[in-house]
């Protein structure tokens, strides 16, 4: 069984007159432990496919399955609780509480879900202790680095231990040097067994994966295998 797969999902948008086809006949599978890259250019369809993974949004057809589970058709409750507690998100902007510390950041879901006190503290700093920022978990973001704030948000991604790491642009606002560690991080959490899909318009990034996903026109225009040679000529480069 697929951790992921979708059968034939269209995305369409009505605008006034025009219908716009984000998606169209879209078919894939992932399976547990995979990393997988989702690149395309800018309206390609690649963030619609992000959201429809991410049980951010709906098909407008089609079916989508999650451990087995048909998520197309659940309810908003029924999303809420698979993107809480199966999937782990990272988002380009960090998406963090100014005011609030590191640990407070990370242990945001488990406070959502009803997590007690002291079981969802123990968890949040082990989180923080995977991305190597222990010493920093009383800081705010506005304390952190660029690089430090997108580590607090991995490590958010990871407390509810989920299925699924679901990264957007994860380097898109960090410079080259911290996005290089960034990627490195990503790259020790899947050889820990984490299945990660990041979404990138940049090669650099997509060649840490295993397998990318070329989207254009809201179709997969090619699914491509990463080789052990392409991932050593780029880890230098980000």
């Amino acid at each position: 069984m697929s951790l992921i797969e979708t059968k034939n999902i269209w995305k369409t948008y009505e605008m006034g007159q025009v219908v716009v086809h984000a998606l169209c006949d879209v078919s894939l599978s992932i399976e547990k432990g995979d990393y997988v890259a989702i690149m395309g250019p800018s309206g390609s369809g690649k963030s619609t496919l992000m959201n429809l993974i991410g049980c951010l949004d709906t098909p407008t057809k089609g079916e989508y399955y999650f451990k087995g589970k048909l998520v197309s058709a659940m309810d908003d409750d029924e999303l809420a609780v698979i993107r809480n507690k199966e999937i782990g998100f990272v988002f380009q902007t960090f998406n963090l509480m100014p005011r609030a510390t590191a640990l407070h950041n990370v242990e945001l879901p488990l406070i959502y879900n009803g997590t007690p006190k002291q079981v969802r503290e123990e968890r949040s700093k082990r989180a923080l202790a995977i991305v190597d920022l222990s010493e920093r978990m009383m800081h705010k973001p506005n304390e952190l680095s660029g690089g430090q704030r997108q580590r607090v948000a991995i490590a958010r991604a990871l407390v509810n231990e989920p299925a699924l790491i679901l990264a957007d642009e994860p380097t898109g606002n960090l410079d080259s040097k911290t996005g290089l560690e960034i990627m490195q991080l990503f790259s020790r959490l899947h050889k820990e067994g984490n299945t990660i899909v990041i979404v990138t318009h940049e090669r650099e990034v997509a060649l840490y994966a295993d397998r990318i996903l070329h989207i254009r026109d809201g179709k997969i225009d090619r699914d491509e295998k990463v080789t052990t040679e392409e991932k050593v000529n780029n880890h230098t480069n980000i």
